[in-house]
């Protein structure tokens, strides 16, 4: 099924389908914001854009598997950089090194896993997706992501949206995080008000509750102090209840749904029922 996306940040897994045996097998991990037309250039070489690695005569290249759902280049950066560098990575020592049974790709693919079981990312509204069922895996039975990353398959088409020109009034305050700076207009003109600080809320600020009897609006940063209430450790919700409808959201979906996602389609809300197996009470 194929995945429409808005301001798309995702890291690629690539993999060489070289006839040459020293080719053949080879992996490429990258970062893009439009994975169809990197591939393209993958596979064209380096005057059309391409990598040092990659090029017609290491390949051709298949994406196997996408990461995306970032917020921000930054966040999908930082996670690209620690798949390539898993030794360099303080995240990722206890993850361990290549093993004597495992190729490139298998290894990048549990590296891929085990990233997604940690973190800060198995906190971020992230989506796996096969681009190719070829290569297509079952993740190991004690590093599934969250329930709240989902695991898709098909092609993703990537839509680029025009970000506002910033207000010209209204005072600023940015929330620095592992997944991005959550940003609060506390004071600009507009027609929708923030449910909880009651201020002004402009659209590229804002998120709605899923709940179509509700559409509630609230700040990002607000629903988030919301969501965390008294846990003043981590930076990322990752559920709360909407404070009109008390319905219990997922702030990926949330996250999911600004991004681009559920546009046009009917919302299947993934609550706590979606959580049941991997979070208690005591871990939110």
């Amino acid at each position: 099924m194929e995945q429409t996306v808005e301001n798309f940040h995702g890291c690629y897994l690539l993999v060489s389908n070289s006839e040459n045996r020293w080719y053949r097998g080879r992996t490429y991990i990258g970062y893009t914001v439009d994975p169809n037309r990197r591939h393209k250039q993958h596979n064209k070489g380096r005057k059309f854009g391409g990598a040092v690695r990659t090029g017609p005569k290491k390949g051709p290249w298949d994406v196997v598997v996408i990461v995306y759902g970032f917020m921000t280049n930054i966040a999908a950066l930082q996670f690209e950089w620690a798949w390539q560098h898993p030794d360099e990575s303080r995240r990722l020592r206890s993850v361990g090194k290549k093993k004597s049974k495992e190729n490139a790709l298998t290894y990048r693919l549990r590296l891929m896993a085990e990233m997604l079981s940690i973190e800060p990312w198995n906190n971020l509204a992230l989506t796996v997706q096969w681009l190719n069922s070829e290569y297509e895996i079952e993740f190991p039975a004690n590093l599934k992501p969250p329930s709240h990353i989902p695991i898709l398959s098909g092609a993703v088409r990537t839509k680029k949206v025009t970000a506002p020109e910033t207000p010209v009034c209204g005072n600023v305050v940015s929330l620095d995080n592992t997944d991005a700076s959550i940003i609060a207009i506390q004071e600009s003109p507009s027609d929708t008000k923030c449910g909880i600080c009651q201020l002004a809320c402009e659209k590229p600020h804002r998120v709605t509750c899923l709940v179509t009897t509700c559409s509630s609006t609230y700040h990002l940063i607000c629903l988030a102090k919301h969501f965390l209430g008294e846990d003043k450790q981590s930076f990322v919700p990752l559920k709360g209840e909407c404070p009109s409808c008390r319905s219990t959201l997922l702030w990926a979906d949330l996250i999911r749904f600004k991004k681009g996602h559920y546009r046009n389609a009917v919302v299947e809300m993934q609550g706590a029922s979606a959580l049941a197996e991997d979070v208690h009470d005591d871990d939110v």
